[in-house]
């Protein structure tokens, strides 16, 4: 777990190491999680906390991101071990933490019900009373340090980034794409779009990222995974990769057949360039192997995508 302004990167265990991060932020003896995790990734939550000297009651806040469940799956049973923690989410997402049933079916949809049961367990919901609703441009604070939310539209409509004016830092989600520490080179980090299902919109992602940029970022922390530098670079390469990618979906699409299997053919083949192109040296069987859950998401939610957009 790594720090820096207090920020310490959680490895929540979900599917596998360096995955899936959430953060704690500690200021003044006072603690904010931002995303969580699933049911199972509690217990690391919690220790982390204790890692600091730090009790459940020493924690103001729960910040998410979004409330996919790799992020905010958790969020009702963590809730429960806090007992003066607030849950501050996206306007559009508090009502699905209120009532997890809609996000609960829309998930299994995806997922499939042996796949929600082994990996996300029991989704809880959280009393009303508890949750703040955080609009663009919504501030708050933890002991006096200043935090503050936008909208951030484009992976997901009930998305949004936490800018952090201490440490310079967006806490990103999945808005700055993904980014794990087994593509970095002597190069830095490389980030790929994520545009899984259902909300994938590819102009108002780009319009988000340019957002955070705004503000002349020192890093930004997404939730795949932990804290990456070089924003300009990074952005630069997102832009052009979601732009790849919506090009790689309309000429499936184009062609007809087995569209899904088309399409996830051209994925890869994309992300491995631009992998090679950064420097990446590992087999192409274990870069696939990293990718394989998130290239079949991005397949689905391009899909989704250009179902709901194509011209007749």
């Amino acid at each position: 777990m790594s720090a820096e302004y207090g920020i310490h990167t959680i490895d929540t265990g979900f599917h596998r190491p360096r995955f899936d991060a959430a953060y704690l932020m500690v200021e003044a003896g006072r603690a904010a999680f931002i995303d969580c995790g699933t049911n199972h990734s509690v217990p690391r939550m919690l220790a982390a906390l204790s890692a600091q000297g730090l009790a459940a009651d020493d924690v103001d806040w729960l910040v998410l991101t979004h409330v996919h469940l790799d992020h905010a799956g958790g969020a009702g049973a963590l809730m429960r071990e806090l007992p003066r923690a607030k849950l501050l989410v996206h306007p559009r997402g508090a009502p699905h933490m209120i009532d997890p049933s809609r996000l609960i079916a829309g998930a299994t949809a995806v997922y499939g019900e042996a796949e929600m049961a082994r990996s996300y367990g029991t989704i809880l919901p959280i009393a009303v009373e508890r949750v703040v609703e955080a609009p663009d441009g919504h501030e708050f604070a933890l002991a006096g340090r200043p935090l503050r939310c936008i909208d951030t539209p484009g992976h997901a409509r009930h998305h949004l980034c936490l800018w952090d004016a201490r440490s310079r830092s967006w806490f990103t989600g999945d808005t700055f794409g993904l980014s794990y520490r087994e593509f970095d080179t002597e190069r830095g980090a490389i980030a790929i779009p994520t545009s899984s299902p259902v909300q994938f919109e590819p102009e108002p992602l780009k319009a988000s990222i340019r957002r955070l940029l705004d503000t002349s970022p020192q890093a930004m922390y997404p939730t795949h995974y932990g804290r990456v530098e070089g924003v300009e670079r990074l952005a630069a390469g997102l832009f052009g990769l979601v732009d790849e990618m919506v090009d790689a979906v309309r000429v499936a699409a184009g062609e007809g057949g087995d569209v899904h299997a088309r399409l996830v053919e051209a994925l890869r083949a994309l992300y491995l360039r631009h992998l090679r192109a950064h420097g990446v040296v590992l087999p192409t069987e274990d870069i696939l192997e990293v990718l394989g859950v998130d290239i079949e998401l991005n397949a689905q939610g391009l899909l989704v995508w250009w179902a709901r957009t194509a011209p007749a």
